[in-house]
């Protein structure tokens, strides 16, 4: 075709988009920077320099100059008669026969770029189909104000700042940093220029497939569907697929990607429910179980029973479900201590037969995610929480149900007002158990004061021994017992003296109660699909009403102290009380909630802050143990994913 015919062509089209802007409730209006920002501020802009900027994140001029001249989408809106179109189509014809060479200048605000000069380079690219243009770039930063987008593009700017990438755009925070760790880097190790060209091959090579599964339909970003899938097929295998195979993968866990577009994306369930309802998600897709066969469950452990205290608990669990269930149910332990064998031994369980398993530690997250995507006839249940994925149900227990009670037994105790709180990892639900036990000993001490330790940055008994040496003898620490010989008493709350321990109360996991309901509701298979009734991810999270989960008092327990706890236990039970009653305050002096109002489970699940009585902090990633930061990879609160700040540069010195 002429440049005439393909300015003709252009033309339609921008005069197409005018026309069906208002339909959509669109501007037909390109938008203008200067209307967004005053003038005066872009003249404090950064100067970035020139760099190839994706012609998708393009979507406006910078001066209004031009606004009339170009549709919503930068197609040429002006007659075939005027000098303007004159100069499209010799753009055209240039771009043709040479390519067009010279950088257009833009500004950069909040990820988009807004043309300054070169509005006609960059319609006749748009027009063309390409992807990137030279451009010389100024970033304007916006202010400060606290808001969710503005933190997400700040997470944006570190991230270009290092990688000098500019084509990924999250729409959620935290997952910059959640790419960095898929592929192995810090926040803060520079890239080299291999790095670089492999995640644009993949990214380009995942984007064909995502379109090709019209992905455009979607209000979410690629990159947060390529997060998606990283977190089920890992990065390093994504380097070697071909867009075929990406394109192949994505259609199996396509509903995982939609998920993104939810805000609220987990739907959680605080009780078994009653009579035929609670297992239709099981039903709905479980492989057929000939008649007069049993359901076959596997459970897979990453330790041995005999050496964790954890995994003892559940495989006690799973010898008492088999128990009650055995004419029914046929139950098998698998144990993988390799974490780069989880994967095979999810397989070879499937290929066992089982219909149902259960991994039993968060550290399996993704192996588990990928044989539910990979075999949707087995149903794949792993135990962690606040999980958002289509195809993957979680189970926990509202351990800090406990962890209040044992709060308001350590206040009502205390002599000297300071207590000890050792926590394991900060993942979902741990942050709200020491909020819980603060807030439950503040109830019953309005002065008491709770000094945090981690066991995974320090271990145990060094967390423990931390705390004696601050004159701190009253210790909650771990959930379970530990099956070493320093370690085997540090659990609930404890009275601790160097090596002499003395067990007060203890939580309790009933773990053989929460498997002989979740596999008594599976046997029922006269059910309509839960499952085909929501879009969202399930995630049991059972409490002391369920019966999987209380406390014990040692013998040596005052017994108005286990009065007064058992009040509090009774209302919990009956759902009369909660440990989460606002207002509270944070440690930053911020109030919780107003009036006599209950958090929601959403918010108390994603508690990434500590109350105002705890002294400590949540630890940094490089803080922690390789098992921590393993654990952490998968299920930790966003502050504990994050890198300790270092001192830098300004950033207009470090981008000059």
């Amino acid at each position: 075709m002429s440049a005439e015919s393909e300015y003709r062509e252009a033309l339609r089209i921008g005069q197409r988009e005018v026309l069906a802007a208002p339909v959509k409730s669109e501007s037909a209006e390109m938008p203008v920077l200067d209307h967004i920002l005053p003038p005066e501020k872009t003249s404090m802009g950064i100067h970035i320099g020139v760099e190839q900027i994706p012609m998708n994140l393009i979507v406006g001029t910078k001066t209004e100059g031009r606004v009339n001249a170009f549709s919503p989408g930068f197609m040429p809106l002006l007659p075939e008669d005027t000098e303007f179109a004159s100069k499209w189509r010799s753009l055209y014809e240039s771009h043709i026969n040479e390519g067009i060479r010279d950088p257009v200048k833009v500004y950069e605000y909040m990820h988009r770029y807004y043309v300054a000069e070169g509005n006609k380079r960059v319609s006749v690219l748009k027009y063309c189909g390409a992807y990137s243009i030279a451009a010389d770039v100024t970033r304007i930063m916006p202010e400060q104000d606290g808001s969710d987008a503005v933190k997400l593009y700040m997470e944006y700017v570190e991230f270009n700042r290092r990688s000098k990438i500019n084509f990924i755009e999250f729409s959620k925070k935290g997952s910059y940093s959640e790419l960095l760790r898929a592929m192995n880097k810090t926040a803060d190790e520079p890239w080299n220029e291999d790095e670089r060209l492999e995640l644009s091959s993949v990214y380009y090579r995942f984007e064909k497939a995502y379109y090709k599964n019209r992905g455009e339909k979607l209000k979410t970003t690629v990159a947060d569907a390529l997060l998606s899938y990283i977190k089920v097929y890992g990065y390093p295998q994504l380097l070697k697929e071909s867009s075929e195979d990406i394109e192949a993968n994505l259609k199996k866990m396509w509903e995982d990607v939609t998920l993104n577009e939810q805000d609220e994306t987990i739907e959680v369930k605080t009780v078994p429910t009653e009579g035929k309802e609670l297992w239709q998600s099981v039903l709905s897709v479980i492989s057929p179980i000939g008649k007069g066969t049993k359901l076959k469950a596997a459970f897979i452990y990453d330790a041995n029973p005999e050496k964790s205290g954890w995994v003892f608990d559940h495989e006690a669990g799973r010898k008492y479900a088999q128990k009650v269930l055995d004419e029914k149910v046929a139950t098998q332990a698998y144990i993988c201590s390799e974490e780069n064998a989880y994967s095979e031994i999810l397989e070879q369980a499937i290929a066992d037969g089982s219909h149902l398993i259960f991994t039993t530690s968060p550290r399996m997250l993704q192996a588990s995610l990928r044989a539910a995507v990979e075999h949707p006839g087995v149903i794949v249940m792993n135990c962690s929480l606040n999980t958002s994925h289509r195809y993957l149900r979680t189970y926990y227990t509202r351990m800090y149900e406990v962890k209040f009670i044992l709060g308001l037994l350590a206040g009502s105790l205390t002599k000297s007002g300071r207590l000890g709180y050792v926590c394991d990892y900060p993942i979902y639900g741990q942050i709200a158990g020491i909020n819980a036990f603060a807030l439950g000993a503040q109830m019953a001490n309005p002065d008491a004061k709770v000094c945090l330790e981690w066991s995974a940055v320090k271990g145990a008994k060094e967390a423990a021994a931390a705390l004696n040496r601050q004159g701190i003898h009253l210790i909650s620490s771990q959930d379970t017992a530990r099956f070493t010989n320093d370690d085997r008493a540090s659990f609930g709350l404890s009275r601790v003296y160097g090596d002499k321990t003395e067990l007060l109360a203890v939580p309790v996991w009933k773990w053989g109660v929460y498997y002989e309901k979740l596999l008594n509701a599976v046997l029922d298979r006269t059910v309509k699909s839960e499952y085909d009734n929501t879009a969202r991810a399930l995630n049991y999270y059972w409490g002391m009403s369920a019966g999987v989960v209380d406390i014990e008092y040692a013998p040596t327990l005052p017994l108005a102290s286990r009065r007064f706890a058992d009040f509090f236990r009774g209302s919990i039970i009956n759902n009369a009380g909660t440990p989460f009653l606002t207002p509270f305050y944070t440690q930053s002096g911020e109030m919780i909630g107003k009036g006599q109002t209950e958090l929601t489970l959403e918010q108390i699940i994603n508690m990434d802050y500590l109350v105002d009585n705890v002294e400590g902090s949540i630890p940094h990633y490089e803080e922690m143990t390789d098992m921590g930061k393993s654990t952490v990879e998968t299920v930790g609160v966003q502050q504990a994913k994050q890198a300790a700040k270092t001192e830098e540069k300004p950033e207009a010195e470090d981008e000059a």
